[in-house]
């Protein structure tokens, strides 16, 4: 099977991650001690146990800041090895698992979109839940219309954006509108939850339904509204190893950091919640 994913390198770092990361220290390695080298085109480990080599993780677009951080942060604990990122929708992530796209890690937004990897037996092992994240209304700076509800969004003459409701955020935000007895028809559905934040951040929207960790990370370039219907639609975030990576051991390792307590302090500070 051809097996062909654009490998994407994020190299910008979140300042609530970086802040948390600049408070690590003398962080002990996390890694598997299998000793076992990987079946592609290099070794996981050194003769020495050392973690080597490249990790690719497909996560979902919401992680990209700290996953980010987090990925620097393993680079610094194992010189010598290199993290690369492939953020997006976790369906079309999955999905591109699921048709051979070559990874070693998945965090998804769900649990739904962890499944379709799942079920396609592309996971080395059961996935864990590592967050969880809630929803949170993004409106221009100032909320110029006075939102204050999910209800407000029903408004006429609001340009509304909601992530498509094949994404987790999407089905988050349906799941929300449904227990408030709301109907809402956006001006477009969004591939991703960043792209559905940058509607606002650009101005081509009033307000979007989407993560309050992606509230936090756009810092002063949106302002978020609460909602009491966000607890009704909490995301769980589960990660796996894949069956099909190069580099199982250092994936491992990478697994372990995000589950760490150093792991953890990174996802908090960007705003995510404990599982």
């Amino acid at each position: 099977m051809t097996r062909s994913v654009r490998r994407t390198r994020t190299l910008q770092v979140a300042g609530a991650g970086a802040a948390a990361l600049l408070a690590l220290s003398g962080c002990s390695s996390a890694s598997s001690s299998d000793g076992s080298s990987s079946s592609g085109s290099g070794s996981a480990t050194s003769s020495s146990g050392k973690v080597t080599g490249t990790v690719t993780v497909f996560a979902a677009a919401s992680l990209k800041e700290s996953f980010t951080a987090l990925g620097k942060e393993f680079e610094r604990q194992h010189p010598g090895t290199e993290v690369t990122f492939n953020f997006g929708g976790s369906d079309t992530l999955a999905a591109s698992i699921t048709g051979g796209a070559p990874a070693d890690v998945f965090a998804a937004a769900s649990a739904k979109t962890m499944k379709i990897v799942t079920d396609g037996k592309d996971t080395a092992g059961a996935p864990a839940t590592f967050v969880r994240n809630q929803l949170e209304i993004a409106t221009l700076p100032g909320n110029p219309d006075k939102i204050s509800s999910l209800k407000d969004l029903t408004g006429s003459g609001l340009k509304v954006v909601l992530c498509d409701k094949a994404v987790p955020c999407g089905a988050a935000a349906q799941k929300a509108l449904t227990a408030a007895g709301l109907q809402l028809t956006p001006v477009s559905y969004e591939q991703d939850v960043k792209s559905a934040l940058n509607k606002v951040v650009l101005k081509e929207a009033d307000a979007a339904v989407v993560y309050k960790t992606d509230v936090k990370a756009a810092g002063g370039k949106v302002e978020g509204v609460e909602f009491s219907e966000a607890a009704e639609a909490v995301n769980d975030y589960p990660i796996a190893l894949l069956d099909h990576g190069r580099d199982s051991a250092a994936a491992k390792a990478f697994i372990a950091l995000v589950r760490s307590a150093e792991g953890q302090k990174v996802l908090t500070r960007a705003g995510f919640l404990k599982p």
